[in-house]
C-alpha cells in the first residue's frame, strides 16, 4: 500500500514541470499526464493509502473504494479529452491551471477525511478561476471575481462546519454526516454551492460562458460532479435533496429554453442535469445512488462534447449568440455531427449514454412510489431534448443562413470531440461496462426493455412535435435572463454603501468625539480647571454638536441611497418571480 502513487498528485506536480517542455514535447507531455493518472487509478485496489497522523487525527489522502474509483476514472478521462481538445492553447499557465484543477478533483474523490477534502476543494476553486481569467476580457475579469467569491464562501462554510463537527465528535473522518445541527448544515451548504443548487447556483451560468473555449470544457466536468460525489458520500438519503434536485431539474430547463447565449444555455442545463443526481442522492436507495454515479459519469462525457461543439463555433466564428448564427452546418459538418451525438446522449435517446444513466434515477423514484418525482423528472427530460437536442442545434447549425464564415476546427479539437462522442455511443450500446464500475454490485438494472424504449420514443416524438409547432417562438432573442446572481450583483453596492456611509461614518464620529473629549479633558487637567472653565466646556459641547450634525447629514444621505437600491431590488425581484411563475405555469 505504501507504494501507491496518488493520480491527482501526478497531475498537480506535473503542472509545475510544464515550463521545462517546449514544442511537440510539451504536447506529448500534456497528453501523457492524464493517461498516467488513469493507469494509476486502474491499478488502485480498494483500501487506504497515504495515511498520516497529525495531532491525534488520521489524515487519509487515499481512501479507495468503488465510489471513489468511478469518479477518479471519469475525472482522468475528462482531463485527457480536455487537454487533447485544447492542445493549441499557448499559455503554460492555462494548461497548468487545468491540470491542477483536474488533479484536485481526483484528490476530492480519494479524500478520506475532511481536512484533505478541504485542501483539494480549495485547490479546485483557485485553479479553475484562471480558466476564466485567461479569456482576458473585462466581462471575464468581473465574472472571475464573482466566481472566486462564491467558491470562497463555499470553502468557508465547509471549513466552519467541519470545525464544529470536530468539536462535537472529535473526528474529521469523511463519512456519512449525521443530519441535524449547525455543523451538518454548514457542510451541506458548502457542498450545495459547488453543486450549483439554487439559489446558490447562479455562479455557474455567470462563469462558464465567460471561460476560455477550452476552460469551459474542464469547468463543466469537475466542480459540480465532485460536489455530487461529496453529497453521495456524506448525505445519501437526505430527503431535502429530493426536493432541491427536482427543482434544479426544472429550473435549469426553464432558463435554458430562454437563453440566447449558446454556452450559457449549456451552463443552465448543467444545473438541470445535476438536479437528477442531487435528487438521486436524496432518494438514497442503492439503485438511486448507482444512478447518481452513472449519470455523473455519462454527463461529464456528453456535456464536455456539447461544450466542445459550441466552443468550436466560438473559436471559428467569434459568435456565441443564437441570434447571430444559423445555417453553418454546411460549413462545419463534422462539428455538427459530433455535437448531435452529444445532444442525443443528453436527451436520453436509446443507444446513447444518457439513456442508460438517467433512466436509473427515474426508475429509482418509481420503485419508491415517488410519483411526483418520477413525473417531474420525466418532464424535465422532455425539456432537455427541446432546448439542447432541438433548439440549440437548429438555430445554430440549421435554420436561416446567417452568412457567418466558418469551417470545422483544427484536427486536435475534432479528435477531442471524437473521443467523447465515441464514449457516449460505447456506453449507450454496452451499458454493462459502466454498470460494472458502480458502487453497488448487487443491483442489476436493465435499461433496454420494450416498455422503456417505447415510452422514451413517445416523449421524444411529442417533444419534437411541440418544437415544430412553436418553432417561431423558440428562436434566440437579444435579451438577458435575470437570475439570483442579480441579488449579490446589486447587493454588493448596497453593502458598500452601508459600509462607507454608515459604518465608516459612525466610526469617524466616535473616533472624533473620543479625540475631542480626550484633548479637552487633558487641557482641563493641565489647567486644573475642569469644572470651572466654562469656555472649554462650551468648546466640548460645540464639538459634539458639530459631530452629531455631520452624523445626521451622512445618515440621511445613506438612507436615501439605501431606499433607492431597495426599491429597485423589490421591483426587479417581483418581476423575476412573476416571470418564473408564468413560465412554470
Amino acid at each position: 500500500m505504501e507504494s501507491w502513487i496518488h493520480p491527482g498528485v501526478v497531475l498537480i506536480a506535473g503542472a509545475f514541470l510544464l515550463p521545462f517542455f517546449k514544442g511537440t514535447a510539451k504536447k506529448v507531455y500534456l497528453l501523457l499526464l492524464p493517461i498516467v493518472a488513469f493507469i494509476l487509478v486502474l491499478k488502485t485496489g480498494e483500501g487506504t493509502y497515504w495515511v498520516y497522523e497529525i495531532f491525534g487525527q488520521e489524515i487519509v489522502f487515499g481512501r479507495a473504494d468503488r465510489l471513489a474509483r468511478i469518479f477518479a476514472y471519469i475525472f482522468s478521462t475528462a482531463a485527457f479529452i480536455g487537454i487533447l481538445y485544447g492542445l493549441r492553447v499557448k499559455e503554460d499557465g492555462h494548461h497548468a491551471s487545468a491540470l491542477i484543477y483536474a488533479g484536485s478533483a481526483i484528490g476530492v474523490a480519494f479524500a478520506g477525511d475532511f481536512l484533505t477534502l478541504i485542501v483539494f476543494w480549495e485547490f479546485m476553486a483557485f485553479s479553475s478561476v484562471f480558466l476564466i481569467l485567461y479569456r482576458k476580457t473585462k466581462a471575464a475579469y468581473k465574472s472571475a471575481y464573482r466566481y472566486i467569491l462564491v467558491h470562497a464562501t463555499s470553502g468557508v462554510c465547509l471549513m466552519g462546519g467541519v470545525f464544529l463537527q470536530y468539536g462535537e465528535t472529535q473526528s474529521i473522518a469523511f463519512n456519512p454526516v449525521e443530519v441535524g445541527g449547525l455543523a451538518s448544515a454548514l457542510i451541506l451548504i458548502g457542498f450545495l454551492i459547488n453543486a450549483a443548487v439554487p439559489p446558490f447556483g447562479a455562479w455557474l451560468p455567470d462563469a462558464y460562458p465567460m471561460a476560455t473555449v477550452t476552460g469551459a470544457i474542464f469547468m463543466s466536468a469537475f466542480t459540480t460532479k465532485s460536489a455530487v460525489y461529496a453529497l453521495i458520500r456524506g448525505y445519501a438519503g437526505t430527503d431535502l435533496l429530493i426536493y432541491l434536485g427536482v427543482f434544479m431539474a426544472l429550473y435549469g430547463v426553464v432558463y435554458a429554453v430562454l437563453e440566447n447565449d449558446i454556452r450559457r444555455l449549456l451552463a443552465y442545463h448543467i444545473i438541470s442535469q445535476v438536479g437528477y443526481m442531487v435528487a438521486a442522492v436524496g432518494i438514497g436507495t442503492q439503485l438511486a445512488l448507482n444512478g447518481a454515479a452513472a449519470h455523473a459519469f455519462a454527463h461529464i462525457l456528453y456535456k464536455g462534447l456539447l461544450f466542445m461543439g459550441m466552443g468550436s463555433i466560438l473559436y471559428m466564428t467569434g459568435k456565441d449568440k443564437l441570434s447571430e448564427l444559423g445555417g453553418i452546418y454546411k460549413r462545419m459538418p463534422i462539428t455538427f455531427i459530433l455535437y448531435m451525438i452529444g445532444a442525443f446522449a443528453i436527451s436520453s435517446v436509446p443507444l446513447f449514454s444518457g439513456f442508460v444513466s438517467k433512466s436509473m434515477i427515474i426508475s429509482a423514484a418509481g420503485e419508491e412510489h415517488m410519483n411526483y418525482v418520477w413525473l417531474l423528472l420525466t418532464l424535465a427530460s422532455a425539456g432537455t431534448f427541446l432546448h439542447t437536442g432541438l433548439k440549440l442545434p437548429y438555430f445554430t447549425f440549421m435554420g436561416k443562413d446567417s452568412g457567418v464564415e466558418a469551417k470545422d476546427p483544427p484536427l486536435n479539437m475534432l479528435l477531442g470531440m471524437g473521443v467523447a462522442a465515441s464514449l457516449c455511443i460505447f456506453v449507450g450500446v454496452y451499458p454493462q461496462y459502466l454498470y460494472n464500475m458502480l458502487p453497488y454490485t448487487s443491483i442489476h438494472y436493465v435499461p433496454y426493455t420494450m416498455d422503456h424504449v417505447v415510452w422514451t420514443a413517445q416523449i421524444l416524438l411529442f417533444t419534437w412535435l411541440g418544437f415544430y409547432l412553436y418553432i417561431k417562438k423558440l428562436g434566440g432573442e437579444r435579451t438577458v435572463s435575470a437570475d439570483t446572481d442579480w441579488f449579490y450583483r446589486k447587493g454588493g453596492p448596497v453593502f458598500m454603501c452601508f459600509a462607507r456611509n454608515f459604518v465608516a461614518v459612525i466610526d469617524d464620529f466616535v473616533s472624533g468625539l473620543y479625540k475631542t473629549v480626550v484633548e479637552k479633558a487633558g487641557f482641563f487637567i493641565a489647567r486644573k480647571s475642569f469644572i470651572f472653565d466654562s469656555g472649554v466646556i462650551d468648546g466640548i459641547v460645540n464639538a459634539v454638536a458639530e459631530s452629531v450634525k455631520g452624523l445626521s447629514r451622512e445618515l440621511r444621505r445613506f438612507q436615501t441611497g439605501l431606499l433607492r437600491h431597495y426599491a429597485a431590488g423589490i421591483l426587479i425581484g417581483l418581476l423575476v418571480l412573476m416571470n418564473l411563475y408564468f413560465l412554470i405555469a
